[in-house]
């Protein structure tokens, strides 16, 4: 079911200062070195400047788009099969402990 779409009532224009450029580079698991974050915040400012111009069309009377074709899922019957033995799944994995793959936690 899809959510009803409402129009925005107002844009309020981002402000990309260093401390959100840190914050989005720790959660995108990037490190950048304090040389490159200048870079980096006027590549992102720019690609938000752009995204903010998007806000400008009238868009009265478009219905959002949902799926970009009108293509259908043609599922298949799940059907359980030993298509790879466990030994040869694991063997490349860097680690795991003979039944399993072994992934740090995450939390």
């Amino acid at each position: 079911m899809c959510r009803p779409f409402v129009e925005p009532i107002f844009f309020v224009p981002m402000n990309l200062d260093t401390e959100t450029l840190r914050k989005i580079a720790h959660l995108s698991r990037l490190e950048l070195a304090e040389e490159d974050e200048q870079k980096m915040k006027d590549s992102l400012s720019s690609i938000i400047t752009w995204v903010e111009k998007l806000s400008e069309l009238d868009t009265t009377g478009v219905a959002p788009l949902t799926h970009l074709t009108q293509e259908i899922n043609a599922w298949r019957e799940d059907v359980v099969a030993n298509i790879l033995p466990r030994e040869q799944g694991l063997q490349n994995a860097p680690l795991h402990d003979g039944l399993f793959f072994r992934v740090p936690k995450v939390i």
